[in-house]
């Protein structure tokens, strides 16, 4: 069986506070998939960053990697930084297979429960 890791991308805050939903995420993706082994990585302010989030799957065993970037927009991040992260990495780690979610903000599901939510009453 191959063990898998799923790392959640982030932009990166140098507020601590900034990282809660995201970890947050992640123990629902740990829920949900408690055969995965997960982590939150950052590009840029806070540790870890994505290529050593992946060293750290990969010294543990894990030999697929699926990152899922949590950006609403296709901007600059995740239209050239992390298509060149994600070349280093395959480089770096040639016997891990590597996928890559769309942006959250790409998913037609994200999309939907946005505007449910922006049409909700204030609570």
């Amino acid at each position: 069986m191959t063990t898998r890791g799923i790392v959640l991308f982030a932009h990166g805050s140098r507020d601590a506070q900034w990282r809660e939903p995201v970890e947050a995420v992640a123990r629902r993706v740990s829920e949900q998939a408690p055969d995965a082994r997960v982590r939150c990585a950052y590009l840029e302010m806070v540790s870890p960053d994505l290529p050593a989030a992946v060293a750290e799957l990969v010294a543990e065993g894990v030999e697929s990697v699926h990152v899922v970037p949590l950006f609403l927009g296709m901007g600059r991040h995740a239209r050239e930084d992390l298509p060149l992260l994600m070349a280093e990495l395959r480089q770096q780690h040639p016997g891990v297979h590597f996928t890559q979610a769309l942006t959250v903000g790409q998913e037609p599901a994200v999309i939907d429960l946005l505007a449910r939510l922006a049409v909700q009453p204030p609570r």
